[in-house]
């Protein structure tokens, strides 16, 4: 029997935001208003068209009460407790060329999700959300090289072994301001799990 082909990431975010956009019953119209993204943007990230930065999906996750982690997922992922390496979802950002692997197994519900993070040298990327309906905890645990996070007017500087712990209610930024790739794990936790759906 023959192994189905993986769907490409950008149909697979595409078929994501549908999906989470059908389920909570928003036009396009309604996701545009709550996320601060066009409707033609999300109509072109929709039909898998358009490569979005990671700037642009973390506004649509907010606008969609999820995490951004969750728009890498399968539409309908097996639910599986074990998520092998070689079948993790890896996506680029455009813009800043980071390297994201989510880590923890689709289709568990689950309030936690890892992600590994490869983060380029002078890289920049700047979160605007805010509050979001959920409170949301997420710690940065830095594996490799050094990155400064930017947490609202706060800036922490980390290095190997250091540990940054935030709440997901102020505009974050990262930066490497190296010439070596940053390598580094993110653990976010919202206690209620209907986010990850």
């Amino acid at each position: 029997m023959k192994e189905q082909e993986p769907v490409p990431l950008n149909d697979r975010i595409a078929r994501r935001v549908r999906e989470l956009r059908a389920a909570r019953g928003l036009s396009l119209e309604a996701l545009a208003a709550q996320s601060g993204v066009s409707r033609s943007m999300i109509s072109l990230i929709e039909r898998g068209e358009s490569s979005p930065t990671a700037v642009v999906l973390e506004k649509l996750a907010t606008g969609l009460g999820t995490m951004l982690a969750s728009l890498f997922d399968e539409p309908r992922p097996r639910a599986d407790p074990v998520a092998r390496r070689a079948d993790q979802p890896q996506w680029r950002d455009p813009s800043s060329g980071y390297l994201r692997r989510n880590v923890s197994p689709g289709g568990i519900a689950s309030p936690l999700q890892i992600v590994e993070v490869l983060f380029p040298p002078k890289a920049r990327v700047a979160y605007e959300s805010g509050a979001r309906e959920s409170q949301v905890h997420q710690q940065v645990w830095m594996l490799e090289g050094t990155i400064e996070i930017t947490v609202g007017e706060e800036r922490h500087r980390l290095d190997a072994g250091d540990c940054l712990a935030m709440v997901l209610d102020r505009p974050v930024a990262y930066f490497n301001p190296t010439r070596e790739t940053a390598r580094y794990a993110v653990a976010i936790v919202s206690p209620h799990p209907d986010v990850w759906k």
